[in-house]
Order: C-alpha cells, then sequence, then structure tokens
C-alpha cells in the first residue's frame, strides 16, 4: 500500500511536470539515503507499469557517485538492484579530496562547493551511460525548506523547479518525489527493507536545511495544516500576492 502510494504521487507530479517523455534514458543519482533508493526503485516499478498499461518506454539506471568519503559501503545496495532487476554503476568521484582543500571559515566543508561538484559529476556520469535526464530525490519537505531558506537567507520567494533544462549541459533534471513528504518515503523505505547507508559525511545534521526542517517541524507541530497548505501554496499561483514596485493601484483584491 505504501508503494502504491507513492507511485500514484509520481504519477501526478509526472502529469503535472511532464516530466518522463517516451524513449527517455533517466539517470538516478543513489547517494545511499532512503530517498535516492526509494526513488530509483519506485520509478523502475513506475517505467514497468507505463510500459504495461500505458505502453510508454523509457529505461531507468541508478548511478551513485563514489565521493570519496570513509566507511561507505555500497555492495548491499548493488547486491539488492541486481536482485530487483535495476540497472545500477558506481562512478568514481574525487569530490571529497576536492572539498578538503577548499574549507570554509571555520575550517568545514563547503555544502555549496558539494553540491556544484555533485552535480556536474552526475551530469558526466549520466552522459556516459547514454542518459538525457537526471532524476534527484528531492521531495515536498525539501521544497517547502528550500523555499524557507530562501526567504530566510536570500530574501526571494522561490524553491527549486520539478523539471528544468541546464542548456550549457544539455541535460534536463526532473524531481518525481516532489508530492512526496519524508515520512511517507521514510516508512515505504523501511516497508520495502532498502539497504540504506549511512552518511559518514562530517556535516551530516549540522546545516543550515537542518536548522531549517527542525524549525519547520515545531510549526507542523502547533499547526498540522501548515505541512499541506505550505506544500500547495508552492503551486498557487493564482493567489500569489507580492509587491510589484512601480505598477498602478490595484484596486481589487
Amino acid at each position: 500500500m505504501a508503494l502504491r502510494q507513492i507511485l500514484g504521487q509520481i504519477r501526478h507530479a509526472d502529469l503535472d511536470f511532464r516530466l518522463i517523455q517516451n524513449n527517455d534514458r533517466i539517470a538516478v543519482g543513489v547517494s545511499g539515503g532512503k530517498d535516492s533508493l526509494l526513488l530509483l526503485y519506485a520509478l523502475e516499478q513506475y517505467r514497468r507499469l507505463k510500459q504495461r498499461y500505458d505502453q510508454q518506454d523509457f529505461s531507468v539506471v541508478g548511478i551513485h557517485l563514489g565521493m570519496g568519503f570513509p566507511d561507505m559501503d555500497f555492495s548491499e545496495v548493488a547486491s539488492f538492484m541486481q536482485k530487483a532487476g535495476i540497472e545500477y554503476h558506481e562512478f568514481p568521484t574525487q569530490i571529497y579530496d576536492i572539498l578538503q582543500l577548499y574549507p570554509d571559515k571555520s575550517g568545514r566543508i563547503e555544502c555549496s562547493r558539494c553540491s556544484t561538484l555533485k552535480k556536474g559529476a552526475m551530469v558526466k556520469a549520466a552522459k556516459e551511460y547514454g542518459c538525457n535526464k537526471t532524476a534527484f530525490a528531492h521531495h515536498a519537505d525539501d521544497a517547502i525548506e528550500t523555499f524557507f531558506m530562501n526567504l530566510t537567507y536570500g530574501g526571494r520567494a522561490a524553491t527549486f523547479q520539478p523539471a528544468m533544462h541546464l542548456s550549457n549541459t544539455g541535460m534536463d533534471f526532473i524531481r518525481p518525489l516532489v508530492y512526496s513528504y519524508e515520512t511517507e518515503i521514510r516508512s515505504t523505505a523501511a516497508a520495502l527493507q532498502l539497504p540504506v547507508v549511512r552518511s559518514t559525511c562530517p556535516n551530516d545534521g549540522f546545516t543550515k536545511r537542518q536548522e531549517t526542517k527542525n524549525l519547520l517541524a515545531g510549526i507542523y507541530q502547533q499547526y498540522p495544516a501548515a505541512h499541506e497548505n505550505f506544500l500547495r501554496a508552492l503551486s498557487n499561483q493564482d493567489q500569489l500576492r507580492l509587491w510589484v514596485k512601480g505598477r498602478d493601484w490595484q484596486h481589487d483584491e
């Protein structure tokens, strides 16, 4: 039942944002966390359903970027995907070595630099395996957190897009889990017994995103309806009311 719900949310996102077309070959970035493992597994099940009932043909390939963080073993992931009949590859990088050369002022890894390096490496790996699209496992809570982080630290009312094209790389990026909440992903991953690999990144749990996540958790505890309302607000363009400088007065609200 849990997986069926996730598949329904992927279909909803696919229809709303036209994420997947016929003959796509989609690379799924696999970090080892519950989100990316579930995305790879669920997207392959979605592919099989679309092929059977809608005669839509596309392919899915999981790609793990070997970042170089210590004590991270992905052998169980490879074994699980092989048994599930899911194409999976490991792509070595030197990202961790590079990050250690450019620490921030406190001597810690720079998350923004890491994100940029990962995106570039993922595009390179996706192209090597013949993919025209890359799928990331960012979910509904990630989108809400990004919105609040942009408000707090950038003065921008913005979040990431469910689908976008990077013209400088020629790669399309999609996020099929944008309608799935983290609690749903966690429970589904546990029910499927996905082989989650614990991150050994030294910044894990000590980021501005984690602070924002904690702040929102307090809001949700006090105002439970806010969780769904925040997600709805991200696409509620009909009721978007922001200031526009230099525009004539508005007479109706």
